[in-house]
């Protein structure tokens, strides 16, 4: 299973993958499932991947392969928005699972889904979610957090603290602690945490960052939050020990 989340703000981009790959208990493996590129001073692009792993690699290493080719179809320097970016992206994986797909089908499922994050230049950041059709659809103020893979564990925070006002910083804290509670629910969600945070017109990848088990921030902010929260549980009005009926 996978964990990918992607946070749109006026202030940039914050998006965040797990790194767990499984096909059965005995085979986990570690993989990169955040693609960055970068051309400094007119775009950068983030590919975030869940589902099929060789398809999704297969998606991602097509799309890398072709940037600088010069062509209109399949190279994302060439895109005028990201808008094209993310049709792009959804036209490669039609492509892939076209080609590779029914020889998958009797040993597994060949479809996958990406989240496409990124700013070109005379645009604001903007971020999308590609389904397995290849269809997308874009986030906005008012649903500014895109999730893919095992979403159900980590969406509670972000619908209660997200705001459109959040400030960056802030928003990569609760992306943090939104893989926290799927980590905690969900062994198929493992460490490490690629985390990238992009500020409006930097066109740079430099705030990107791996989070290990070791790493102190992660392992404080975990700590805090549980500690914090069992805090605020304990001052909370305790249940009554007679609930009131209604119409009583």
């Amino acid at each position: 299973m996978t964990y990918c989340l992607g946070i749109l703000l006026p202030s940039g981009l914050v998006m965040a993958s797990d790194s767990r790959s499984n096909a059965g208990v005995d085979q986990i493996a570690r993989v990169h499932k955040m693609a960055l590129i970068e051309q400094p001073g007119s775009r950068v692009i983030a590919i975030l991947s869940a589902g099929n792993l060789a398809t999704t690699q297969s998606v991602v290493t097509r799309l890398k392969e072709a940037t600088g080719s010069g062509d209109l179809t399949h190279d994302l320097y060439t895109a005028r928005s990201m808008f094209e970016v993310a049709d792009m992206v959804g036209n490669k994986l039609r492509e892939v699972i076209a080609h590779d797909g029914g020889f998958v089908q009797p040993y597994g499922d060949p479809s996958a889904s990406f989240l496409v994050g990124g700013q070109i230049f005379g645009e604001a950041p903007r971020l999308f979610e590609i389904y397995s059709a290849g269809n997308f659809v874009e986030a906005s103020e008012r649903s500014n957090f895109l999730q893919i893979g095992e979403t159900k564990y980590g969406k509670p925070i972000l619908d209660r603290a997200l705001t459109a006002q959040t400030p960056l910083d802030d928003a990569a804290k609760l992306a943090l602690l939104s893989f926290d509670a799927t980590i905690r629910s969900n062994l198929s969600v493992g460490l490490p945490i690629d985390i990238f945070r992009y500020e409006t017109n930097s066109f740079s990848t430099a705030n990107f960052a791996t989070l290990e088990d070791h790493n102190a921030y992660w392992r404080n902010l975990r700590q805090g939050y549980s500690e914090g929260l069992s805090a605020l549980v304990a001052q909370l009005p305790a249940a009554p020990q007679v609930w009131e009926q209604p119409g009583a």
